[in-house]
């Protein structure tokens, strides 16, 4: 898909802290969207999907797909036309093909791979340049807990996940000495569209999607899926300078309690 935005104000009318969030269209994106934007952020969002009514309207939103390496050039050149500075990248934008490794075709492992690992690595390369510009910033790669914690019929996602995890401590050493910090939130089951899709590939039971979130909730230490509000704070955490400082190459859990509790148990 060949990126697309609409008009925008001129670069020189935007001041402040900028954020660029991808899969901004989805559960956890359109949350952190919100979230940034209510704190006063300038936010850029990109998702293969259309977002919608919603976008702030100070903000710019560019409907593109991430996995394709020449869009990811042409999304950070629009960027660059509308601010001179990133101060936070959030990765968010990711893909779940949830099939046994034995069913899983090669063109299904790689446009996982293509979206969930391969963009964040370009899009931190492509960032570099605006976060110097600013004189620093922070890289929030949003994993999962299937990167530490993972079961049968989801490969693909669990292993983008945990090579995310090796991606940002990397990410997080190379990129220190321009003061640009790298973290890494593992979320465990949140209420987005991509958790009830998966709901059908057999780790939960229950004959209709309400029972199957119902019966995962059970799961979780805190008794309930989260919120996308709630992973959305808790990205913010990380990419707040004031707040997570003396944060980098980390991966934060936040999956109420679910990955803490023995299978065995």
């Amino acid at each position: 898909m060949k990126p697309s935005i609409d008009a925008q104000p001129e670069k020189s009318a935007l001041p402040g802290r900028t954020v660029m969030i991808t899969g901004a269209a989805g559960g956890i994106g359109r949350a952190t969207v919100r979230l940034f934007a209510d704190k006063g952020w300038i936010v850029i969002g990109v998702d293969r999907a259309v977002f919608g009514e919603g976008f702030p309207s100070d903000g710019l939103f560019i409907q593109s797909d991430i996995s394709i390496g020449e869009n990811l050039e042409t999304i950070f050149g629009q960027a660059h036309k509308f601010i001179d500075h990133l101060d936070v990248l959030i990765n968010n934008a990711g893909l779940q093909i949830a099939k046994p490794v034995l069913q899983t075709s090669v063109e299904e492992w790689d446009a996982v791979m293509a979206s969930n690992l391969r963009s964040v690595f370009l899009s931190a390369k492509l960032a570099h340049r605006l976060f110097t510009a600013a004189g620093g910033g922070a890289i929030v790669n949003v994993s999962s807990v299937h990167a530490v914690a993972t079961s049968s019929g989801i490969a693909a996602y669990a292993a983008s996940k945990g090579g995310l995890l090796a991606l940002t401590r990397v990410l997080a050493i190379e990129f220190a000495p321009d003061n640009i910090r790298v973290n890494a939130i593992l979320p465990g089951a949140v209420d987005t569209p991509m958790l009830r899709a998966g709901l059908g590939r057999g780790h939960v039971t229950g004959s209709d999607i309400m029972e199957r979130l119902d019966n995962l909730a059970r799961k979780t230490v805190n008794g309930r899926v989260g919120r996308p509000d709630e992973i959305a704070h808790a990205i913010y955490f990380l990419a707040d300078n004031e707040q997570s400082s003396f944060m980098t190459g980390q991966a934060l859990i936040v999956d109420g309690g679910a990955t803490c509790r023995l299978s065995t148990e």
